[in-house]
């Protein structure tokens, strides 16, 4: 993959729009890429089993709060281009969050959104994300909902099982790595994601060594059944700031359904960690 041309971020007007901004602004003027902001958000659904009055009382409820977010995040934007430098296009999207951030991000190389707050519930907190990450075909940099990042990835660690969505992460996060000071991988047995077979540290180093990327392979063999938090774990022992992993899932009906280390990643990550699916 080249260096991304367009960047999207995702804003909604929530108190991490302006370091997702931040974040995604130094990714884009280090590549020298098109910054678009989009603007999504996900309301409360209306009562089937509220009155006509009151459900129309609700809908000029949700229509006004809408408006308010949609105002807060374009108040972040324009602070944001005032801080960078960059011109931002802004984009307003309204009902359907994830289709509509899916559907942006068709047209993007790459896109930056926050980590949903982990104070949620998990079936509503992991949603959007989760949603997009799976069906927007594109990689998603998740931004943690707390902390500040200077970007876009000086020491790299990349999840590697052998599975395809490993690989297509890899391949998304090339840019990333070339630029990177350091890049590390952490070679996992399968578990409850990826496929069969022992993993072969080596051959992901050698591939990634035929692009000029020196790599230091880490082993970690056995069934620990908590892959998510072995690699958190990994993260902070090795001071990578920046994950690069596979997004294992499907989505059933409306429920996204995960596989457990993406899910335990998504919930309690510490740097800004790059998915594809």
């Amino acid at each position: 993959m080249g260096s991304p041309k367009s960047v999207l971020v995702h804003v909604d007007g929530g108190p991490r729009g302006a370091e997702t901004l931040r974040l995604a602004a130094r990714i884009a003027t280090h590549f020298d890429a098109r910054l678009t902001a989009v603007f999504a958000a996900e309301g409360p659904p209306l009562l089937a089993s509220a009155t006509d009055l009151a459900a129309a009382t609700l809908l000029d409820y949700q229509i006004e709060a809408e408006l308010a977010m949609q105002a807060d995040a374009r108040a972040q934007v324009a602070a944001a281009e005032a801080e960078c430098g960059l011109d931002i296009e802004w984009r307003a999207a309204t009902r359907n969050a994830m289709r509509n951030v899916v559907l942006h991000a068709r047209h993007a190389d790459l896109l930056v959104m926050s980590q949903t707050n982990p104070g949620l519930l998990p079936s509503i907190g992991l949603s959007l994300p989760a949603g997009v990450i799976l069906a927007a075909g594109r990689p998603v940099l998740m931004v943690p909902y707390a902390g500040t990042f200077d970007g876009p990835g000086d020491s790299v660690l990349i999840a590697w099982n052998a599975g395809r969505e490993a690989a297509r992460a890899a391949a998304d996060a090339m840019p990333f790595l070339r630029t990177a000071r350091e890049v590390n991988v952490v070679s996992l047995s399968p578990g409850d994601e990826g496929e069969g077979g022992d993993v072969a540290g080596a051959d992901i180093g050698l591939w990634l060594a035929r692009h000029d990327i020196r790599v230091t392979v880490h082993e970690r063999r056995g069934r620990d059944p908590d892959v998510g938090r072995q690699l958190l774990a990994m993260t902070a022992d090795l001071g990578a700031d920046m994950l690069v992993m596979g997004a294992y899932g499907h989505s059933r009906t409306t429920e996204m359904v995960l596989g457990g280390a993406t899910r335990t990643v998504l919930a309690n990550m510490t740097v800004p960690t790059l998915m594809s699916h």
